[in-house]
């Protein structure tokens, strides 16, 4: 492994843990409205879906993944079922407790598993994670000499600054839980289904209006500058 190729890599993973997305909110609000392990079980489902689009990336026709992740039809699908998502914790009012139970640790296995999907589906189904991805690919490929052991060796180092960076933000986030009441947990829920609607139109319109979108997207990065 050489030096070169981890310090490049250390500050894409630390860099991609910050990234603004619905899965950098509904981590944190996973890790303050459910718990340290659940909130990590989400994340290993996010990263889980990142190893299998860097494998996509990597394996598959260049060709083919250039067309799926340019095809409108699959941004205005993940648009439509991120705004659905967020529109339901939008109007959840309240999530059921089970307070006794003699199926207990059973009922949790599956809240687990299914807090493992959540974080799976939430990122697969934005298919702009799937074009970065594929962009960091062709960047990486021909400046490690296209040698498969340090390439692997270069996005293991990504995925796992990654994941540490973001097990430091699940701990500093759970750190928050004692100032929780009822009232600032739906208002957290509502702002995470806002949030989650905004990306979900976002994508939609990228899907309808690339252009416009990208021009739009532009401008405002000029402005910010």
């Amino acid at each position: 492994m050489e030096l070169k190729d981890i310090l490049n890599a250390i500050p894409l993973g630390v860099a991609l843990s910050f990234m603004i997305g619905p899965v950098f909110f509904v981590l944190l609000e996973t890790s303050v409205l459910k718990g340290v392990k659940e909130a990590i079980l989400f994340d290993i489902g996010v990263v889980v879906s990142d190893i299998f689009f860097i494998m996509m990336a990597y394996f598959g026709s260049h060709q083919i993944l250039e067309k799926i992740k340019d095809e409108p039809s699959l941004f205005i699908f993940g648009g439509i079922i991120m705004a659905v998502y967020g529109l339901i914790s939008l109007l959840k009012k309240k999530e059921q407790i089970v307070i006794e139970d003699v199926n207990l640790k059973v009922i949790n296995k599956y809240v687990f598993l299914r807090l493992f999907f959540k974080g799976f589906f939430l990122n697969f189904i934005n298919i702009g994670v799937l074009a970065f991805w594929i962009g960091i690919v062709v960047v990486v490929g021909p400046n490690v000499d296209m040698d498969s052991t340090r390439i692997f060796n270069f996005f293991f180092i990504v995925i796992s600054s990654y994941f540490i960076v973001d097990l430091i933000k699940i701990y500093l986030a759970k750190q928050l839980q004692t100032k929780m009441t009822p009232t600032v947990i739906l208002k957290i829920k509502r702002g995470m289904g806002i949030l989650l609607i905004v990306f979900g139109l976002f994508l939609m319109a990228k899907g309808m209006f690339p252009q416009k979108v990208v021009t739009i997207v532009n401008t405002v990065i000029e402005k910010v500058k």
